[in-house]
């Protein structure tokens, strides 16, 4: 098949309706708006905000200032009793957790908290550690290994212009 060969399936392309060309086009007088009224004025019609004369939600709802934080970072959380499902000797990660059915999801970097109690030795990596977390995995015999990423590249503020 050549791209002049393409041609669109039946019914895809649809004329557009000439409204108020004449009563035999089936949409002439009026041309489909009715008598007379807001909605039958040229530029006529309400605002899409507009709820009947009802007072619109924009002026309902409580006034927030500033705007959300598009940069923040919400770690995904485990406690520490939760790392018994793991057997002495395990290595504890965000995808054996995931694995585990300890996780329901993967995102966000992976921070241990310290609420409850451990009874087995694990090797935990993670990206963040609470104090008290640190505390309870190396008691029980365990080791904490804080994952190190990369930073990130900032770009320079001042970009010269090429044709200074």
């Amino acid at each position: 098949m050549k791209p002049h060969e393409l041609r669109a399936p039946a019914g895809a392309r649809k004329r557009r309706r000439r409204i108020g060309r004449g009563n035999a086009s089936g949409s002439g007088t009026y041309a489909g708006k009715g008598m007379k009224g807001q909605k039958a004025r040229s530029g006529g019609g309400t605002p899409p905000h507009f709820e009947g004369g009802q007072q619109k939600i924009v002026k309902r709802l409580p006034e927030q200032r500033g705007e959300p934080n598009i940069f923040r970072i919400v770690p995904t959380v485990v406690n520490v009793g939760r790392l018994n499902a793991f057997v002495d000797g395990d290595e504890v990660t965000i995808d054996s957790l995931w694995e585990r059915g300890v996780l329901s999801s993967k995102r966000g970097p992976l921070k241990i908290l310290g609420e409850g109690e451990l009874a087995q030795r694990l090797t935990v990596r993670a990206d963040a550690f609470s104090e008290t977390a640190k505390e309870k995995i190396t008691a029980a015999g365990g080791t904490v290994e804080v994952i190190e990423k990369a930073p990130r590249q900032r770009r320079s503020r001042s970009r010269r212009s090429p044709f200074r």
